[in-house]
């Protein structure tokens, strides 16, 4: 059963039921799966909770002041304003917020009493055996993005057309491959990455192809996603100041030519880049590659997560790391929380190539010695947060902040909460030079004026 099968069952719109999975922050591998099959305990969570659910869903709906959610859920009114303001939902004129800002989940983070959820799930599902960490708002943002995919009466009922092409957009080493193979799982679509080499005339069996040939050839075959990675970089817009390939060229016109025919063939185009400023405009028309998915560094909790995963990731329950990891607590999140405060706005590879890093350091204390316990060390930590730190760069920093450029002027009402924090972190990397230099970055844009 769908998501949207149970919300049509139960009466309760499915937006309410992905923001009840988001306030009360469920995991998502107990709740749905990745293309919104219902899990059978959370379609009997539902059922059997049906009057909370719908109270929560009218809730939702319903504009209301600081006052109103106060005395609703029994809380102060400093406290509700806390939260109101750390999450940044719209105001109306007259000082109300409007639907989708919930009072149950205003309580939940005030510690207010609702064991009867966590406790119907049981244990959680461990780190290492998740999908995904975090990005529950990323995935859901995807989600109704694909919602034409998931949903057949959206074209016949709504004229909502399926996205012929989507861009996922982010600094290098956020994960955008990843993504775009979620994507193709989400809508069970079969993932093809476009090699280079495709976009000129290759020899196949000895005969001549071209990237026309290969574009006709996955029209042929249904439910396809094609992947082009580097997309701002080929489907760059021609200027007098920067030339363009003349391969690229054809290639971005073959493109701008077959996109109207993908949705009929069953055909997904998604472009990774690093940032949208130099896309030559003509893609990113209405039809065309109009669906634009921002994908980040991860924030302060996630990366404490991933550091946990990625420590714990395909180790044995009887494996040497599993026991340093135990006898210093690092088995469990609190250990790395600190770790991560460190780590402002570093990518997942960063994260990776630290833990890489620290794996090797606890193994070379333990082959020296040969005995056990080993202290994870403060000076050990620190040691592979420089490594890590070496992909930390000007020029990724300035990556980071042409993307915050990006996603503010594309994504901001999405994304408000994870645009403010990485703002936050990366002005901690930004130096003050002299009083007359402006401070930071230079976007695209303030270089060529």
């Amino acid at each position: 059963m769908k998501l949207a099968d149970l919300a049509k069952e139960l009466k309760i719109p499915t937006d309410s039921f992905i923001k009840f999975i988001q306030d009360f922050d469920l995991e998502l591998s107990e709740c749905i799966t990745t293309n919104f099959d219902v899990k059978d305990d959370f379609a009997r969570f539902a059922r059997e909770n049906i009057t909370f659910l719908k109270k929560y869903s009218e809730d939702l709906n319903q504009n209301k002041s600081i006052e109103e959610i106060a005395e609703n859920i029994d809380q102060p009114t400093n406290k509700v304003a806390e939260i109101i303001k750390k999450d940044k939902p719209k105001v109306f004129d007259n000082g109300k917020y409007r639907s989708s800002v919930s009072s149950f989940g205003i309580d939940n983070q005030l510690g207010g009493n609702y064991k009867f959820i966590y406790n119907y799930f049981g244990k959680s599902t461990p780190l290492a055996e998740r999908e995904f960490i975090g990005y529950r708002d990323v995935f859901f943002f995807i989600s109704q993005a694909l919602e034409p995919y998931l949903n057949s009466g959206s074209l016949q009922e709504w004229g909502i057309h399926k996205p012929a092409g989507i861009i996922v957009y982010g600094p290098p080493g956020s994960g955008k491959i990843f993504w775009a193979n979620k994507i193709a799982e989400i809508i069970s679509y079969d993932f093809k990455e476009i090699k280079k080499h495709y976009l000129g005339t290759t020899l196949v069996d000895n005969q001549k192809t071209t990237f026309n040939d290969f574009l006709i050839q996955m029209m042929k075959s249904d439910n396809v996603l094609l992947l082009l990675e580097d997309f701002d970089q080929l489907m760059r817009e021609r200027n007098e100041e920067q030339s363009v390939k003349s391969c690229d060229e054809e290639s971005k016109e073959l493109i701008l030519h077959y996109i109207s025919h993908f949705e009929r063939e069953k055909i997904l185009m998604v472009g990774a880049a690093n940032s949208l400023a130099n896309i030559d405009k003509e893609l990113l028309a209405p039809g065309r590659f109009d669906v634009l998915i921002p994908v980040f560094p991860p924030n302060i909790k996630e990366r404490s997560e991933m550091l946990l995963h990625h420590m714990t990731e395909n180790l044995a329950d009887e494996a040497l790391l599993m026991k340093i990891l135990e006898n210093n607590k690092a088995h469990r999140l609190p250990f790395w929380l600190e770790v991560s405060k460190n780590m402002r706005a570093f990518s997942n590879t960063m994260l990776i190539d630290f833990t890489q890093s620290l794996k090797k350091r606890i193994r070379n204390v333990y082959l020296k010695d040969q005995t056990l316990p080993i202290v994870i060390t403060q000076k050990m930590q620190d040691a592979s947060l420089r490594d890590a730190s070496k992909k930390l760069t000007s020029t990724y920093l300035e990556q980071v902040d042409q993307f915050l450029f990006d996603v503010s002027l594309n994504n901001y009402d999405d994304f408000k909460q994870r645009i403010d924090a990485l703002r936050t972190e990366l002005e901690h990397y930004k130096i003050v030079d002299l009083p007359k230099k402006p401070i930071g970055f230079t976007h695209t844009d303030e270089k060529k004026s």
